[in-house]
């Protein structure tokens, strides 16, 4: 089977090794895979710029794939199931993952970044790490990771719906936040430094309220909301100066939620973060509960992230078509890279 890796930041590396035999552990799935969401962990990881990363890694964590053997004690998928995969990998059960925050582990390795991913035409994978449906599309099936970070930030934000809500970053990511937080009940507002991105979100979310990066955001935000602010900010940009505009940006009495993240510290003004009495919160992956939750709300018509794909890479051309997505600019939401 064909295999891609990143040897080295800008570099990669294509290679053929032996198909994984069917002989697998007792609760194992061999599955090959159908398609992989290039997300922005695999953008940075490329740029030299991701963090808790190593060289080489074979890249790949949204993935969309087929069952094709099963062990002895599978009961949760079957041969030729199309299922979506949680990435998250606990291989030792900490204090966090026993009290059910398998999502940030102190062990915990993430498919295509701690340990080899999906760029490879067959993985073995543990089965309760797959996600069958018998309705969506390998396209649907492939986004249903980096939805389930937006639905966890909104989950960990405790939403009301009387919030007003601002999402800070409409690429992928931002875009499911906004669609979870649209499903609260609470406005939403979106803000961007990019208006390609934030004509993309209106025409995939429908949100009314949209703020592009100025010197004056404040006074915009408060002129949408009469002269109020919003009560939770979700950062989803991985930028510092945005992250840490957010103490400006949020209301009183608020919660500021950071979604992405970037290699340095985040310092902030102790006497202002009191003043104002908020709470900051980290938000880091998805439960294995968001994935299953998510799968029942795109059979049901209430989110389509086939919407949210505006490029295609055919996977044999990726070593020498990868590159090209940096110039695409604000015109790149997601791109899928097919079989």
């Amino acid at each position: 089977m064909e295999v891609i890796r990143l040897k080295a930041p800008g570099v990669w590396e294509k290679y053929k090794t032996q198909k994984p035999t069917e002989t697998l552990e007792p609760h194992e799935v061999l599955v090959k895979v159908n398609k992989i969401g290039v997300c922005g962990t695999d953008l940075h990881a490329f740029k030299g710029k991701q963090p808790f990363f190593e060289y080489p890694r074979v890249l790949g964590h949204e993935l969309a794939v087929k069952v094709i053997a099963t062990g002895e004690h599978v009961s949760n998928v079957k041969v030729n199931d199309n299922c979506s995969v949680e990435p998250y990998y606990n291989e030792e059960i900490g204090q966090a993952v026993r009290r059910g925050k398998t999502n940030c582990g102190e062990h915990l390795r993430v498919l295509g970044v701690h340990v080899d991913g999906g760029m490879q035409e067959y993985l073995k994978i543990p089965a309760k790490f797959l996600h069958p449906s018998a309705t969506l599309s390998n396209d649907q099936l492939a986004l249903i990771e980096p939805l389930a970070i937006g639905c966890h930030a909104i989950d960990r934000a405790r939403i009301q719906h009387d919030d007003i809500v601002l999402v800070i970053g409409a690429g992928p990511i931002g875009l499911g936040t906004i669609q979870f937080a649209q499903l609260t009940g609470a406005r939403v507002l979106v803000m961007d430094i990019d208006t390609h991105k934030l004509n993309k979100a209106k025409e995939i979310t429908g949100i009314h309220d949209t703020i592009l990066v100025s010197d004056h955001i404040e006074k915009d935000i408060m002129q949408i909301l009469n002269g109020d602010l919003p009560t939770v900010v979700l950062d989803a940009t991985g930028n510092p100066t945005s992250m840490l505009n957010t103490f400006k940006y949020v209301a009183a009495g608020g919660t500021i939620v950071f979604i992405g993240l970037f290699q340095g510290d985040v310092v902030f003004n102790d006497p202002y973060f009191h003043k104002k009495e908020l709470t900051l919160m980290a938000s880091r992956a998805a439960l294995s509960s968001d994935f299953s939750r998510i799968i029942r709300l795109i059979e049901a018509g209430k989110i389509n992230p086939e919407t949210y794909i505006t490029h295609r890479i055919k996977f044999e051309e990726v070593p020498e078509t990868f590159e090209k997505l940096y110039e695409y600019g604000g015109d790149l939401v997601k791109a899928i890279i097919e079989f």
